[in-house]
């Protein structure tokens, strides 16, 4: 795309609110989201901000059919996305689709994933949690990719590939961090194939006390998501320097996670594990520096 005035996202209210959510919610992408120019930056706000919103009613105290007729709701919405719309955050997609082709059907592939959190969808083999992954991650890659090129002449497949493949990689290690969590919630992503491997139990993932073949189960799925990672981050070397920072930023944080997991497994049965805030600025300056993260 030739770059001119038309490239330009405002500083608008609806812009404005967008940003707020995301500084308030985005917690480990804001550090990434922070390092890219100011129109790439309030695209990619109102993008976390309408997945921020279907997440929110996957994750709420809705009964089903009342998530799924709310789903419903948010993929009507998007089909008539007006930059001028009442709602905030559509009018910041309206908004954000005047300065690049954002492909809006990408958010119904997270809605279909979140559907799948509504039904308790269990998954047998590591294939059918990628496709899960595809659908709440991968889907945001898109999305993102599409923000991170609008100065271009657009994203070819290979690159919408690469966006999915390390999409799928922050998945899994956000299913890593959150097992406990998710267990309370009633959710088990790991797949069973794996559980029945290690002699894991589902009800095991939130006990008293690790499980005895917990900490190999975990140290299996971490290796497979570090292999997500080399894919994905093939990215990095496609994209212009502001976002290739951004992306850098976001995964260096996410991989650090997974270097904590990896050396104390049994730590994600006792809660939730994160990365201390000096680690996480000092990987966002690594990255916005250049420098590997």
């Amino acid at each position: 795309m030739r770059r001119d005035a038309r490239r330009t996202l405002g500083d608008t209210v609806a812009i404005q609110y967008c940003e707020s959510v995301t500084r308030r919610e985005a917690r480990n992408f804001w550090y990434g989201i922070r390092l890219l120019p100011p129109t790439k930056r309030r695209a990619l706000a109102a993008v976390y901000a309408m997945a921020r919103r279907i997440d929110d009613i996957g994750d709420g105290t809705l009964s089903p059919a009342e998530k799924t007729c709310a789903l419903n709701e948010v993929c009507a919405a998007l089909r008539t996305v007006d930059a001028s719309a009442d709602d905030p955050v559509i009018a910041a997609l309206g908004q954000t689709r005047r300065v690049c082709r954002l492909p809006l059907d990408a958010f119904e592939s997270l809605v279909e994933g979140v559907r799948m959190d509504i039904e308790g969808t269990t998954y047998r083999s590591i294939d059918d949690l990628v496709i899960y992954c595809r659908h709440v991650a991968g889907s945001i890659g898109r999305l993102s990719l599409a923000v991170f090129s609008l100065d271009d002449d657009g994203c070819d497949a290979e690159m919408e590939q690469l966006a999915d493949d390390l999409g799928v990689a922050l998945q899994l290690t956000n299913i890593l961090r959150d097992v406990r969590e998710d267990h309370e919630m009633g959710r088990v992503y790991l797949p069973v194939d794996d559980l029945d491997r290690f002699g894991v139990a589902p009800d095991q993932l939130a006990a008293p006390s690790p499980p005895a073949g917990g900490a190999a189960l975990i140290r299996l799925e971490a290796a497979r998501a570090e292999e997500w990672f080399g894919r994905g981050l093939r990215l990095l070397p496609r994209l212009d320097r502001r976002s290739a920072a951004c992306v850098g930023a976001m995964a260096g944080i996410y991989r650090r996670l997974l270097s904590r997991i990896e050396r104390d497994p049994d730590g994600v049965f006792r809660g939730r594990m994160s990365v201390p805030t000096h680690q996480k600025l000092i990987v966002a300056a690594r990255a916005f520096a250049g420098l590997r993260v």
